[in-house]
């Protein structure tokens, strides 16, 4: 092992930092110097699995193009893990560190425009998760039968928990990444991508898998386990997709009877956000001895074969058991969070929020229009409004957990008011379309939305978005006279919605100053419809 004094840090230079957060917040969130030359291409990952020493060890190739000359790279690794020694040309490099960042001394020029490789080798015993998959690492599992059931998740604390990256959500290897996994002979380790073939050892199997689309980090994933395979091919908009399903030997006639969602879901979701955007790395669910997460082309599930949420209904109303959450949930991330990717992790609304009105889209396919706006509105009641759902940029700081499902109502609530499902559907296609493929700011995705819509959505953004107010109309009803207006809104926020008057939908338009209409008749009843995420509050029926 090579490594030098962190002295060398003196050049390297970082963006300032707001006093609540620290200088490693800042090395993992934001695009240093040492991240901003040089483009990511490509990633050949090896490691061996040693179940019963909780030990992996291993390498990784990348490859990246240089866009501006620098001798200095950033690669990530948490500790305990180690680096054992960098490779480029068959010539050691040096490197220093500060806390998970390291930083590489390239010997030669690296000259613009050009493709360089080099290789990582590491080793240890990564960090044991301890609530998979929100709190990251190694899931260290048993089956009934006593053989191992192992898994990684790394959304939150970042991919370089177990391996060496570029752990930034910005880059990803545009040419995606090969991983060959070595386990021992009895196990199976599933990944992302296709299996390519499996080399024989004499006590272990080598398990080679490819994807060939770009890929965020913290997607990549290793399963191993007594795994069994069944699969299927489903006729969507691009083509033949392989559907393949890797489950426990002891639950394979749970799985084959649960499973069958899967097409049902993907016919859903092509209809609302366009084509499964991994056709060439096909599709996976594979079970893991926790929860599930959104590994792209590689699905994980442990959601013990039931509907709803471990058999919970999220909104309350009895549609959140129509559907098994994680199928449905996570398989919805392929398209917002591995189609659609954040740049810095103050967005991952994009992510999450979409994902949860996905939800109730696909019971609006296959249930109906009323079943999916009585689950979104249910699921209002585990909205918190404790900080605003964007977070802090350039510190790896999310924002509040809301994002899901005050996501979800803000994107329901915007179905509204482009008053034209078929309008509606052609813009969240659009979104998949216009940024397949690419890392995207909320900034980008609001303004297309605009502009797609129609509708100058400036404030209704910054009002939903960026604060936790949700907007109040006021009313008072004199005889024949409503009177309206809005309170706990931003400046400028005037968004129309439909009142219920003595039983008829009209639509009004309160702003801050108030507003009066008259009716033929004597005012008995009015409520602001429930599809829009505003409160309401009567002020006077006298």
């Amino acid at each position: 092992m090579k490594q030098i004094l962190p002295v060398i840090l003196f050049i390297i230079s970082f963006s300032a930092i707001s006093q609540s957060f620290t200088r490693q917040d800042s090395l993992r969130g934001n695009i240093t110097p040492e991240r901003a030359w040089w483009d990511l291409t490509h990633y050949n990952l090896k490691v061996e699995v040693q179940p019963d020493k909780r030990f992996i060890s291993g390498s990784n190739t990348i490859r990246y193009t240089v866009l501006k000359e620098n001798n200095i790279m950033q690669i990530d690794l948490q500790s305990p893990m180690k680096i054992e020694e960098i490779i480029q040309n068959g010539k050691e490099l040096l490197y220093a560190s500060e806390g998970n960042a390291h930083f590489i001394m390239l010997n030669e020029k690296q000259q613009k425009g050009e493709e360089y490789e080099l290789t990582i080798y590491f080793y240890g015993k990564p960090r044991t998760a301890v609530r998979a998959p929100w709190d990251g690492g190694f899931s260290w599992g048993r089956d009934s039968n006593g053989e191992h059931f192992i898994a990684t998740s790394n959304q939150g604390i970042g991919a370089s928990v177990w391996w060496p990256n570029k752990d930034h959500y910005y880059d990803e290897p545009d040419n995606g990444i090969d991983l060959a996994i070595t386990v021992p002979k009895e196990l199976m380790a599933v990944s992302n991508g296709r299996l390519q073939n499996v080399e024989e050892n004499s006590e272990t199997k080598t398990w080679h898998w490819k994807v060939v689309n770009p890929i965020n980090n913290y997607g990549v994933n290793i399963n191993i386990g007594d795994y069994v395979h069944f699969g299927e091919t489903y006729e969507g908009e691009k083509g033949t997709l392989d559907m393949d399903y890797y489950v426990l030997r002891e639950n394979l006639s749970k799985a084959k009877k649960q499973f069958k969602q899967a097409p049902k879901m993907m016919e859903a979701f092509e209809h609302w956000f366009g084509p499964y955007p991994f056709y060439e790395d096909s599709f996976k669910l594979v079970e893991v001895p926790y929860l599930g997460m959104e590994h792209q082309s590689s699905i994980t599930y442990g959601n013990n074969y039931q509907n709803g949420y471990l058999g919970m209904d999220l909104s309350g109303t009895g549609w959140g058991l129509k559907f098994d959450f994680i199928i449905i949930h996570e398989s919805g991330h392929e398209w917002f969070a591995n189609n659609i990717t954040h740049i810095d992790v103050a967005d991952m609304w994009i992510h999450e929020g979409f994902t949860a009105y996905s939800e109730n889209l696909y019971l609006d396919y296959h249930f109906g229009k009323k079943a999916s706006s009585e689950y979104v509105i249910g699921t209002r009641g585990r909205i918190r409004n404790d900080r605003p759902i964007i977070g802090t940029y350039e510190v790896n700081k999310e924002g509040s957990g809301d994002m899901y499902y005050k996501g979800a109502n803000i994107l329901h609530t915007l179905r509204q008011l482009i008053e034209d499902d078929e309008k509606w559907r052609e813009i969240l296609r659009e979104l998949n379309s216009r940024y397949y493929h690419q890392t995207v700011s909320s900034k980008e995705i609001e303004e297309c939305i605009s502009e797609l819509s129609g509708i100058d959505l400036t404030e209704f953004w910054n009002q939903y978005l960026r604060t936790t107010m949700i907007p109040i109309v006021e009313y008072k009803m004199v005889d024949t006279v409503l009177s309206f207006r809005y309170v706990y809104i931003i400046e400028n926020f005037d968004m129309p919605v439909i009142a219920i008057v003595n039983g008829k939908e009209e639509w009004i338009f309160p702003t801050d100053e108030w507003k009066t209409k008259e009716y033929p008749k004597e005012i008995k009843s009015v409520k602001i419809k429930d599809d829009f995420y505003v409160e309401s509050k009567l002020i006077s029926n006298k």
